[in-house]
């Protein structure tokens, strides 16, 4: 038996054996691949977006941070410390139904940078009078290599001295040479002996183009050396800070402290001046505003070369000439500006505009709307002499105009005030434009007693209380001497007349259907 047992576990050595040098056989006579434990990384093979590094390495060195000392104390219109005044002009003195107001009226909070880009208030002690405090920081750029300084008349407003602090983190002391409050625009300078600034020029506006990319490079939160990248996301935008309202808006993330900082093109060139946000938390939402190279190399010219900007004056009130507007006047276009009244005594008045004309052109330029007329005006030097086209009574016609200078806080528009008041006459009635009116006090004009909340002229905004005083520039002061204008108009061929309607925040031109019923 244990023999038997013997032999049994020989036979099964002599057979696993051989069994496993066949299959070492086998194993060895296959070739051999091996297996990475790990999956191969993912590769695109796609066009790259070009990098913005080239650009920021060279413009990064004229781009500095701007600190403000002052002696006043910083205002501040919510307990947040941030004011909500920009660029001369409150949240309050904007027009309630401006869109902006509606913005922050709905979303609360500060919806712009402040009048200043403002830190931590500083508090005042028992004895700080007279001693500087920091007030304000933002954002500006080198424009030549002897350290002329571009940024913000917002910034360094009420400011009593200067700092300019370098991406490297050098200071220099700076001194102000001028500022504009009407472009928001100002100019710093930084005497260094034996040192060239790195510094940056502005573009061709011409070629500047909605979707462009943009690079903006500041100060946000006093984070210097910041860079954000977008694209202009509009041109021409108004927000009602002044009457040269004409910003670029970008989409580049810009926050408190950009203000002054430049927008830069692929090319390394100046695009914009970063001035203003949309916001109503007072952080990037991705809407932005920037002064146009074009509007700010003339003002800057001006500041370093004078301290001060002197603008050509006309001295006229203008309204935009709408479409039912140019057709009550038999215009082809609806462009132009709407002289609402001359200024008394002014270079426009003397040189013979009226009331109702329409500015067609100065010195050949066509003239879109008001605000290209204010901009096209104030490019001028005081005393120039330019010929201003104008519509007037169904025909064009020109005038030769010396320019004044536009005073020093002199308003966009001249503001009308009515003192009169309704006479206790009997009223008339113009059914035709769903209005009741009666003779105003003085004989001069009619004083609107109600409106048709079905009629076009409540549509366009007519209420009770407000005077006509001209249809189609012609004085009115009865309900026959309207008729008389309108039923003139038919004859005419025109669809619409032109009313001039005073009220309390002065006087405006609005045109109605003469055929309503």
């Amino acid at each position: 038996m244990s023999e038997f047992k013997d032999r049994s576990l020989k036979t099964i050595l002599k057979t696993s054996t051989a069994a496993g040098l066949a299959a070492v056989m086998l194993v060895t006579a296959a070739p051999f691949t091996a297996v990475s434990a790990f999956a191969a990384p993912v590769e695109v093979n796609a066009p790259q977006v070009p990098s913005f590094g080239d650009v920021v390495s060279a413009v990064l060195p004229a781009v500095v941070s701007v600190r403000v000392q002052s002696n006043i104390q910083p205002a501040s219109n919510d307990e947040s410390g941030y004011s909500f005044n920009f660029g001369g002009r409150s949240f309050e003195d904007l027009p309630d139904d401006h869109p902006l107001k509606r913005f922050f009226r709905e979303f609360g909070g500060p919806g712009m940078d402040g009048q200043q880009e403002r830190g931590p208030r500083a508090e005042r002690g028992p004895h700080s009078e007279g001693r500087l405090r920091p007030t304000a920081q933002g954002s500006g750029f080198f424009i030549s290599e002897d350290g002329y300084i571009v940024t913000n008349n917002h910034v360094i407003d009420d400011g009593a001295a200067f700092t300019i602090v370098m991406n490297d983190g050098k200071e220099y002391d700076a001194k102000l040479v001028g500022k504009d409050s009407r472009t928001d625009l100002a100019v710093l300078k930084v005497d260094a002996k034996d040192v060239k600034f790195t510094y940056v020029k502005f573009a061709d506006d011409e070629k500047v183009r909605v979707g462009d990319w943009v690079v903006a490079v500041g100060n946000p939160f006093g984070l210097g050396g910041t860079v954000t990248a977008g694209i202009i996301s509009a041109r021409g935008r108004n927000i009602g800070s002044g009457p040269y309202d004409d910003y670029l808006q970008i989409d580049a993330a810009v926050n408190r402290g950009n203000s002054g900082g430049p927008g830069f093109n692929l090319n390394g060139e100046v695009v914009g001046i970063n001035t203003a946000i949309f916001s109503p938390s007072g952080g990037n939402v991705g809407i932005a505003f920037a002064i146009p190279a074009s509007v700010a190399k003339d003002v800057i010219e001006k500041l370093k070369d004078t301290g001060t900007v002197s603008r050509g004056w006309l001295g006229v009130q203008i309204q935009p000439v709408t479409k039912d507007i140019a057709d009550s006047l038999g215009l082809a276009e609806d462009s132009g500006a709407l002289v609402v009244a001359p200024q008394a005594g002014s270079p426009g008045e003397k040189a013979g505009i009226k009331q109702g004309d329409v500015v067609t052109a100065v010195n050949g330029d066509p003239v879109k709307d008001p605000r290209d007329l204010a901009r096209r005006i104030a490019a001028f030097a005081p005393n120039s002499t330019v010929d201003v086209s104008l519509w007037r009574d169904g025909k064009a016609t020109e005038v030769k105009v010396t320019l004044g200078e536009l005073p020093a806080e002199q308003s966009a528009s001249v503001d009308t005030e009515n003192g009169a008041a309704p006479a206790p006459e009997a009223e008339q009635e113009l059914s035709s434009l769903g209005l009741s009116v009666r003779p105003a006090d003085g004989g001069k004009g009619l004083a609107i007693v109600d409106v048709n909340p079905d009629s076009d002229a409540a549509d366009k905004g007519l209420k009770a209380g407000e005077m006509i005083t001209s249809v189609n520039n012609q004085e009115v002061s009865s309900a026959a001497d309207v008729q008389k204008v309108l039923d003139q108009a038919k004859k005419d061929g025109r669809t619409r007349a032109l009313f001039q309607v005073e009220s309390e925040s002065g006087s405006r031109f609005v045109a109605l259907p003469i055929n309503q019923g």
